[in-house]
């Protein structure tokens, strides 16, 4: 790469220092001084807005990385399932709406903040989401009639599932984002919230390895093949 499309030119820190400080803020529920503390511990002095600085800068770069990546891998994918579902998430004392789609192994593949919950929100994260990744086989939702309605707009109405137990995948998938929540103090706008949102779940699906359908040594090869590609992101 040259060096005018170098996006760590104007930083001192190494391209290796920067992608673990991300990797270890965003992936693990950790405050920007525990990150801050945990790096010391390694003999890099990094301050804790240098940490909040960076993930900003290079999150959504690291991000969009490895969702091209997956769009590329999974797009066209016939027996492709998806899972939506909406969290409540509190800004300033009011609540918002996180809109999260989740295929059927688990990789969360949009999110969307919005302030209402009605048919024109669902379109809007529905729409956002087809774009992005194409047409899925079917698309499993709980029994918010704003999916039905927005689903007819689109012309899917036929894909649509809806059971007592059917969107267990999506609402699991939320448990990573709540403690992550919780250790960031809850959100201030909802413009940060959207930014960490989407940076969380493509790094989430990153190093999704699924330790509880595999055996130990299959979990330790995938380990090992997601950090070799973290460290080459944005080479």
């Amino acid at each position: 790469m040259s060096k005018a499309g170098n996006p760590f030119r104007y930083f001192n820190s190494s391209p290796e220092v920067i992608r673990l400080v991300v990797m270890m803020y965003v992936r693990f529920p950790l405050s920007l001084r525990n990150v801050e503390d945990l790096l010391f511990e390694r003999g890099i002095d990094v301050c804790h807005e240098t940490v909040r600085l960076w993930w900003n800068r290079f999150g959504p770069l690291f991000a969009a990385d490895i969702r091209r990546q997956r769009v590329s891998r999974m797009r066209g994918f016939r027996h492709w399932r998806w899972h939506l579902d909406e969290m409540y998430v509190k800004i300033g004392g009011e609540m918002k709406y996180l809109w999260r789609a989740v295929d059927h192994e688990g990789e969360v593949l949009e999110s969307y903040v919005t302030t209402t919950r009605d048919k024109g929100a669902a379109l809007r994260f529905m729409k956002k989401a087809l774009k992005r990744h194409g047409s899925p086989e079917a698309i499993t939702t709980d029994g918010l009639r704003s999916y039905k309605t927005a689903m007819d707009e689109l012309g899917d109405a036929s894909k649509q599932q809806v059971g007592r137990h059917a969107n267990n995948r999506v609402e699991n998938s939320h448990l990573p984002f709540r403690r992550r929540e919780r250790a960031m103090l809850r959100f201030r706008r909802m413009k940060t919230l959207q930014k960490f949102a989407s940076v969380h779940a493509n790094v989430h699906n990153h190093f999704n390895l699924e330790r509880h359908l595999i055996d130990r040594q299959t979990c330790r090869e995938r380990r090992s093949a997601a950090l070799a590609e973290w460290q080459i992101l944005m080479a």
